[in-house]
Order: C-alpha cells, then structure tokens, then sequence
C-alpha cells in the first residue's frame, strides 16, 4: 500500500467523521453527511457523548465558522477572504469533507484558468472521431459538484481572469450549466454548492464583478487574536506535520514556539508587545502557515543534523528564511530588531547569537 505524503481530509479524519455522522441526530440539509451543528463541531472540535474526541481543524471565532457553514446551507455560495495564511484552504477543505464527504472537487485559480476549467472542455480525438458527444465531454470540478450534489472548490479566485470568473455568474445564480454544443444544460443537484478563497493581497488584480460578488457570502479569515491562541495552533499544526512526515524529532519545546509567534506578530504589527518599541515591517507576510513552516523546518535540522530537539540554531535558520526575503532591505530590519529586541530579552541569548551569526554568514 503506498503512504501518501499528505491524505484528503475525509481520509485524514474519517474516523472523527463517522462518529460524528453515527451521534449526529440533527436535520441535515439534503445530501449533506452531516448537520450543520456536527459540521461546526467537526471544524472547532469537541467531545462527543460515546467519548470519542473531535480535534479541532480551526482555532478562532465560532461565529465565523457558523456563519461559513450557514452559508452553505442557502443558495449563496461561500466565499472565504483574508491575508496569505488565515487557514482560508485548510478551512474550505474541512467544510467540503464534512458537508460531502469529499474535499477533492477543485479548481487552482491562476492567471492561465480558462473558461474550460470551470466549466467543461473536450476529448478532442474523440470529437474529431465522433462529433460532440457526452462520451466527449470532459466535466470540470465544478461540473461534476452539480452532477453529484456537492461542494466544489475554487482557490484564489481572484487570480483567475475577470471575464473567467463571470463564467461562474449563471452557475451560482440559475444553479444551471448550458453545454449549447449537445443543446443542452445540466442542472445542479441538491446539496451543490460552492466555497471559493482569495487573496486580501490580491484585492485590485482582478476584483470580482458586483453581479458575481452578489452570488457570494463573504467571512473574512482573520490572523489570530491572541498570541496564544496563535501559538496553538502552531503547535498543532507542526506536530500534526511531524507525524505525517516522520520526523525522528521531539516535539518543538512550546517555549520555541512561543518565540517564533512572538517575533512573527511584533514584526506583523510593527509594535512589540508591550507596545513601548515601533519596528520596521519586513517584506514578507509572516502569516501564522509561515510559522508553522519555520517549527517543521526546524524539527527536521534538528531530526537529521542536529540533537533531535529545536533549539536556537534551528529557530534562527527557519526565521532567517522566513524574514529576510529582500536580502538587501529585510537583512537590515531584521538586524536592528535583533539589536533592539531580541538582544535585551531575558533568555533570548541564545537566539540572538544564532541570528547575529547567521546574518554574518550570509554577508
């Protein structure tokens, strides 16, 4: 049996899910596997009344989540807004396992997506050989959502041209997709529905249409609140991917942790903590996936050349990689908030000479 480097969410968490589906004695919306009440709980976490733990999947506002899964309950479609790193792909996915059981009907946005993308294309030697047919018809993600009455998923939307995307217009709004070349049209089943992210970054490359920002409702992912709150979810997130990929590491020491998400949102804010230092802002977004990045790097210096335990070494390598993507600009921030911060913290020694060492190196 081959061992996927990363499984789909229904596969990753199909226990999780059918115990929910088993307790789960609330309406469901047609053709969902789940309640809307048991979708939340599969998002946020939970204990269920046979004792089985629900994981959380998102840590932030519950109201958000509600309000993302109500969503979907209607006939708007979802769309999920915020900076790079607020979770918007890892929450669409988890919506689309627990509503449908399948989180792999999916559109990449990018420049290049054509219209075909989104809604069908051919097999082209079988309709030179045949003419149009159905046996020719090649569905798209989305189309094969409608067919089957599910969610589909379209990732960054708004890199997608906006004559594409005004393709999705008619879907959303007749729940109808007109293939005029076989005369004809297939109609969405119930339970077909849509979640689209995008970029806040992104906002004025190709700004949705006010008739096709009508066919959505719109929750903003924000950063989290707290540092707290933020230092969990790293620590979930990078000891989930420990596991998966088999990192011979002990778990990152939550201290480490801590250190990294505090350099992240006082570099973010351009404020420290305690609000008495203004700091220069790098180039990067320092995003809470990016911290996450900088943990599993670490565990695995750590796992293959280190002592198997993330240490300053290792933290100040993935912080380098992660702040200092302009070597010229970032390189200066990032020495004068080691001098101005990092050097006068109590038990920050150790980071501050593993970085002022690193920077050397790198001139």
């Amino acid at each position: 049996m081959k061992q996927l480097l990363r499984e789909h969410a229904e596969q990753a968490f199909a226990q999780e899910l059918a115990a929910l589906a088993k307790a789960d004695d609330r309406p469901r919306p047609p053709n969902w596997k789940l309640s809307p009440q048991a979708v939340v709980t599969y998002l946020l976490g939970g204990k269920l009344k046979d004792g089985t733990v629900i994981t959380p999947k998102y840590i932030g506002s519950r109201r958000l989540i509600e309000t993302a899964v109500a969503t979907l309950a209607t006939d708007r479609a979802l769309l999920l807004l915020g900076v790079p790193g607020t979770a918007k792909s890892w929450v669409s996915e988890h919506l689309a396992a627990a509503i449908c059981g399948d989180s792999t009907l999916l559109v990449q946005g990018t420049a290049g997506t054509l219209e075909e993308t989104l809604r069908y294309s051919w097999n082209y030697a079988r309709l030179l050989a045949e003419g149009p047919s159905e046996k020719a018809l090649v569905p798209s993600p989305i189309l094969r959502a409608m067919q089957t009455g599910k969610i589909a998923r379209v990732e960054e939307l708004t890199r997608i041209g906006a004559e594409v995307q005004d393709t999705l217009i008619t879907i959303l709004s007749e729940k109808t997709l007109p293939i005029p070349e076989l005369n004809t049209e297939v109609q969405a089943v119930k339970g077909f529905n849509l979640i689209a992210t995008a970029n806040d970054r992104d906002r004025g490359v190709n700004e949705l249409s006010s008739a096709l920002r009508r066919r959505f409702n719109t929750v903003v992912l924000p950063l989290p609140t707290t540092l707290e709150e933020e230092v969990e979810i790293v620590r979930q997130r990078s000891e989930a991917l420990g596991k998966a990929l088999e990192l011979p590491a002990e778990p990152a020491p939550i201290q480490e942790i801590r250190r990294i998400v505090t350099i992240f949102r006082e570099l973010r804010s351009g404020l420290t903590l305690d609000g008495k230092t203004k700091l220069k802002t790098p180039s990067g977004t320092l995003s809470t996936a990016e911290a996450i990045a900088v943990v599993t790097n670490g565990q695995a210096l750590a796992a293959h050349f280190g002592n198997r335990k993330l240490q300053a070494p290792e933290v100040a390598a993935g912080l380098y990689g992660a702040i200092v993507r302009d070597p010229v600009q970032d390189s200066v921030i990032w020495q004068e908030y080691l001098e101005t911060v990092v050097k006068n913290r109590k038990d920050w020694n150790d980071l501050y000479k593993a970085s002022t060492e690193l920077l050397k190196q790198s001139k």
